[in-house]
């Protein structure tokens, strides 16, 4: 990257030659001002400057060198001045810019603000912004200062032929006065309006074209200029950075989901198959005793399938429950947390008191996947008190601690011997996922019980001291 900025960065080669000329300048310009006037005064008219009016006219001479050599010094430095100024406007309007984009981290609407920026930065009356897939060809085409009617009429993306294709190949930038004039020009679709003036350069991250800008119609003159240029492609690598960030937080996201659809179907396979898989072996067994005569054994089996079918039921409505409760919006972690159990208890009869924070003005310090994995713990806990603990109050406590959050929950139940669980035993599944999910955040995860003690499961994920960026969405969740 630091390679990638220095290529691109303001020319000096504009401002040293005017430095040089400046100080010598303020060398020989007196030093020749002062020998042409001794050669006067000796050589030319020794006797002119022996009277007064000589004297005048030579004050009048200094005077006037004075004047011209001040105008001269003066003049370039206002014009070094000028040129620093540009480059502040220029430095201010890449630094907007690159917040505008840099908050964002949906991919697409990361290339909208590109192209929108891109745009207003150099002064164009239309913008397209080309990006690549990684398997070849173009990906989606974005526009600006096109109406969605006019994209509309123009048909499908291109295909990257003509000058789109000439960055897109190339990877340098191409910049032209009047691109209906080039050879390379393969002419615009139907109902594309008028173009002449072209900037475009490529949107190029660590060597690897993955799309262009492509500029059209400057606004204040008949064609961009070379300072344009750099300036977009300046602006070009800060774009590849941002979108860099955007392709792997989608990247990141899907993983994470694709780890939550993992747990999930686990999760579906310990408890609620097991529970089917019970009530297909009692429905059986009372058929074959109803088909042998012994119906009161069949009346027990078929008792006991209805109370595993309660069971299952509910499973699925704690199930149901767990994949409606997602986080996001305005409510934060802690809100989620107290709507989740708030319906949790009137649904399971047992009663959670939730041990937290003081109301306060900022959310836990939580990163968004730190969020998901304790919210699924606290969840996946109680599912373990309703089903296997016979408890009839359970209490969550949450702090902060140097630098981690941590999370207790207790409940008054019957307890178990943990070291004594043995493979297939319940709650072990439960456990090991709830273990799997801190430590997937970077955390710990602890558990005590003893028979007829209750249980206490301790959980520690660290704390996010990252502000989220202005603008932006911390919305990296993988939603249950």
């Amino acid at each position: 990257m630091a390679k990638e900025m220095g290529e691109h960065s303001p020319p000096e080669s504009g401002r040293a030659p005017e430095l040089r000329r400046l100080k010598w300048l303020a060398i020989l310009a007196p030093l020749v001002f002062l020998g042409a006037l001794e050669l006067v005064r000796h050589v030319v008219y020794p006797d002119l400057f022996r009277a007064w009016p000589g004297y005048l006219l030579l004050a009048g001479i200094v005077l006037l060198g004075t004047l011209f050599f001040a105008e001269a010094v003066f003049g370039v430095v206002g014009r070094l001045q000028d040129r620093l100024g540009q480059q502040n406007r220029e430095l201010l309007a890449l630094h907007d810019a690159a917040l505008a984009i840099g908050g964002e981290l949906e991919l697409e609407p990361v290339l909208q603000r590109v192209v929108d920026q891109a745009r207003s930065l150099v002064g164009a009356r239309y913008g397209a912004l080309s990006y690549l897939r990684e398997e070849g060809g173009i990906a989606a085409f974005l526009t600006s200062g096109i109406t969605p009617e006019q994209r509309a009429r123009m048909g499908p993306i291109p295909e990257g032929h003509g000058l789109l294709g000439v960055v897109l190949t190339e990877g340098r930038p191409l910049r032209l006065a009047d691109l209906t004039r080039d050879p390379r020009s393969v002419g615009f679709p139907p109902h594309h309006p008028p173009m002449h003036s072209l900037l475009a350069v490529p949107i190029r991250p660590h060597g690897r074209v993955l799309g262009n800008l492509y500029l059209t119609e400057k606004e204040a003159a008949p064609e961009f200029d070379a300072d344009e240029e750099e300036t977009l492609t300046r602006f070009a690598t800060l774009a590849a950075l941002a979108i860099e960030n955007a392709r792997l937080h989608h990247q990141v996201r899907a993983l994470a989901i694709t780890q939550e659809r993992e747990w999930i179907a686990r999760e579906m396979h310990d408890s609620l198959a097991q529970v089917l898989g019970y009530v297909n072996t009692k429905a059986q067994a009372a058929q074959a005793l109803l088909r042998n005569g012994q119906d009161d054994r069949a009346a027990e089996q078929i008792g006991q399938l209805a109370e595993a079918a309660r069971a299952a039921y509910a499973e699925v409505r704690e199930g149901i429950l767990g994949l409606r409760t997602s986080l996001g919006g305005e409510r934060g972690f802690l809100g989620t947390l107290r709507d989740y159990l708030e319906r949790w208890q009137v649904q399971s009869g047992v009663a959670v008191e939730l041990d937290g924070p003081p109301d306060r003005a900022e959310p836990l310090p939580l990163a968004p996947q730190a969020e998901v994995q304790l919210l699924r713990i606290v969840q996946e806990a109680l599912a373990n008190i309703r089903k296997h603990a016979g408890a009839t109050r359970a209490r969550i406590r949450l702090g902060e601690d140097d630098g981690w959050i941590e999370a207790v929950i207790e409940d008054d139940g019957a307890g178990f011997a943990p070291e004594e669980l043995g493979r297939t035993a319940f709650p072990r599944f439960g456990l090991a996922t709830m273990r799997e999910r801190a430590e997937a955040a970077g955390g710990t995860f602890a558990v005590s019980s003893a028979p007829g003690q209750g249980t206490r499961l301790e959980i520690r994920v660290p704390a996010d001291r990252m502000p989220a960026a202005t603008g932006g969405r911390r919305d990296a969740r993988a939603d249950r």
